[in-house]
């Protein structure tokens, strides 16, 4: 069974900055991290799920939403089955729950599709940042 595990959310100034980590564990049959398209994904109250970035399960391409585009940087250690977001220049509309997630090995997703929740099958519980001015 696949597992999620995000950690390093924070408190911090505006203008800082925070790297998130998510561990990859388990598969039907053993890690196969290297197959999974993997993204971040971020949540506010009252608000709805969005795409923030994501990368390839091949050559590493990324993918940003504009709003954070040239702040944040997605990586991906297939070594280690890690998953990072580097996030700098941090603002207040920036705090939310951060999640990752992961599709399904080996399935392709379009590239106008890596930042929309309906192509990832699994997710982890998420890492809390907030940002105050």
């Amino acid at each position: 069974q696949v597992q999620l595990a995000e950690s390093g959310g924070d408190s911090v100034q505006a203008g800082g900055s925070l790297r998130l980590s998510c561990a990859f564990s388990g598969a039907p049959s053993g890690p196969i991290y290297r197959s999974n398209h993997m993204a971040w994904f971020r949540q506010a109250p009252g608000q709805e799920r969005e795409g923030v970035a994501a990368i390839d399960a091949g050559r590493g391409t990324t993918f940003y939403a504009d709003s954070v585009e040239g702040r944040f940087t997605i990586s991906r250690d297939n070594a280690d089955h890690t998953l990072y977001l580097l996030m700098d220049g941090l603002k207040p509309e920036d705090t939310a729950m951060y999640y990752c997630a992961g599709t399904a090995p080996l399935v392709w997703v379009p590239p106008g599709r890596r930042l929309d929740r309906s192509a990832y099958a699994y997710w982890g519980q998420g890492t809390q940042v907030t940002v105050s001015s």
